[in-house]
């Protein structure tokens, strides 16, 4: 078996794309989106005829440019492509939340109901869709009345064991800490590179990979953002690791041996405290982190961003029309 053939027998991986050839051809078990990755496939002329589908169904909503409209093309285009995705894939999509309502725990809460409502007129289970919220102390907030309801949760941008933690005790579906972002912050602080098992991002997820497991926590442990494929071999056996198209070929192509390096077993074995992540706590472990607040923060803006810019090119759409 090729090396990513033997990363499917210990850990469930994800496409990280939002292009339906990258997903036909590597076959994973489910699919994460965002507003980087729709912005990178929306600007491609194969994917124009779903821009135009998703301005169709809310032109005739009698809406003007720049008074919802706009807000609402976005979603119905987040949807539609989530609807083609599962198509392809047998399990379940990630679709996010506005970052502009990272702050907001009700409008996070009122956003994922109506996309998920959006779904379901489509004819899509709320089984099979991860709504992503940013995870910061009020999007976790949100996860915890959403999962009360049946919508599962996939925690984003995520940095820390504390917001790992407090996840966990929201009870969201899964979490996805991001490796690579990590060790781009420490390889700039620093002022050199991390290897193998070294390297901050790994060190970080394997630590929340621990505790969780340590403590019995349902939520999924979902390693994203990866830079290299060195970094996803060393977490072999997390529970899901979702991967970029470049990264999924990169594996593919090789036939180097994959060793599981993190299981249950050997979480039990860990000598790890469990967190108090009431509010008070958790901004105190937040604020006492400089790599997690300035990633998140910085995670946050960036999405925001990106989705302005997609904002601008519907806008540009709309007016042509």
């Amino acid at each position: 078996m090729n090396s990513l053939e033997q990363l499917k027998q210990v850990t469930k991986v994800v496409a990280d794309t939002g292009d339906f050839e990258s997903i036909r051809q590597f076959s994973p078990l489910d699919s994460t989106t965002n507003p980087t990755l729709i912005l990178k496939a929306v600007q491609q002329e194969k994917y124009m005829p779903l821009l135009e589908q998703a301005i169709a169904e809310n032109e005739k909503c009698g809406l003007h440019v720049g008074h919802g409209l706009i807000d609402r093309v976005i979603d119905s285009l987040l949807v539609i492509f989530g609807c083609e995705i599962l198509k392809i894939i047998p399990g379940r999509v990630s679709t996010e939340v506005s970052a502009s309502l990272s702050f907001d725990t009700e409008a996070t809460i009122a956003k994922a109901r109506a996309i998920i409502g959006m779904y379901e007129k489509k004819n899509v289970g709320r089984e099979r869709i991860l709504i992503k919220i940013a995870s910061t102390w009020e999007g976790i907030q949100a996860a915890k009345v959403l999962e009360k309801e049946g919508i599962h949760t996939n925690m984003t941008l995520l940095f820390s064991l504390a917001q790992a933690a407090a996840a966990a005790e929201a009870n969201a579906t899964l979490i996805s800490p991001f490796v690579g972002r990590i060790l781009d912050w420490y390889k700039q602080n620093a002022g050199h590179d991390f290897k193998g098992a070294d390297d901050p991002g790994v060190q970080s997820v394997t630590m929340i990979y621990n505790y969780y497991k340590k403590f019995g926590c349902k939520t999924e442990v979902m390693g994203a953002s990866f830079r290299n494929t060195g970094e996803i071999v060393e977490l072999a056996g997390c529970d899901l690791l979702t991967i970029s198209p470049n990264l999924l070929a990169e594996l593919a192509k090789s036939n180097a041996p994959v060793v599981r390096k993190l299981s249950p077993e050997s979480a039990a074995h860990e000598n790890i405290q469990r967190l108090d992540v009431s509010e008070k706590h958790f901004r105190w472990l937040m604020n006492g982190n400089p790599m997690a607040n300035e990633k998140l923060a910085e995670g946050i803006r960036l999405f925001d961003a990106d989705t302005s810019k997609l904002a601008r090119i519907i806008e540009g759409e709309l007016l042509e029309t």
